[in-house]
């Protein structure tokens, strides 16, 4: 007879994300997150099969519960014209906070690392990139209708670029990283 599992599945990834999110995926090791979790090693395998099952949840977790409602007015059916100017402040207040936001991007941070390496790691990475950079040429081009594609699609490889540099400086140089943010949001006052 199987076990009964005795715990909260997407809380228990929660906990795991926060561990990843801060030390990476190489740097969290099993007693990590274990206390994180309040999960055994062999509950962990049980329940996720392996460290890799449970950061896979925990980046999949990161995407629905912290990237995609970012995102979510920069792709909605009818895109506001202060939406990319609404995510820019947003996201740079998250980073000047002190807490998870100052890991900067658990994506981006894993993009550096040796796990990244791996194609499936790398493809989420990569469809995240591009996410991104959709979401902020939708929002270019309700902001300024004027633009062209080809100016909307420059601007939006800038502010993705910006948003990158922002995520990685914040780790450490928070001012530095509010800065970027303030540029990105003159490039959008122009």
């Amino acid at each position: 007879m199987g076990r009964v599992q005795a715990f909260d599945t997407d809380m228990v990834v929660r906990a795991a994300r926060a561990v990843f999110w801060q030390q990476g995926y190489e740097g969290a090791s099993l007693p990590d997150l274990e206390r994180a979790t309040g999960l055994g090693r062999s509950s962990i395998y049980h329940a996720f099969g392996s460290k890799r099952g449970l950061f896979d949840l925990a980046v999949a977790s990161y995407l629905a519960e912290v990237i995609r409602p970012r995102l979510a007015p920069l792709v909605a059916e009818t895109v506001a014209e202060s939406a990319i100017v609404d995510y820019f402040v947003g996201l740079r207040a998250a980073l000047m906070r002190r807490g998870a936001a100052q890991n900067g991007c658990l994506l981006i941070n894993t993009a550096g690392a040796p796990v990244a390496n791996d194609p499936a790691v790398a493809a989420v990475i990569s469809g995240y990139r591009a996410d991104l950079q959709r979401a902020l040429a939708t929002g270019v081009a309700a902001h300024d209708p004027a633009l062209s594609g080809e100016e909307r699609d420059q601007l939006a490889t800038l502010l993705t670029s910006l948003v990158v540099t922002a995520m990685t400086l914040v780790r450490v140089d928070p001012a530095q990283s509010g800065a970027v943010m303030d540029a990105a949001l003159r490039l959008l006052a122009r």
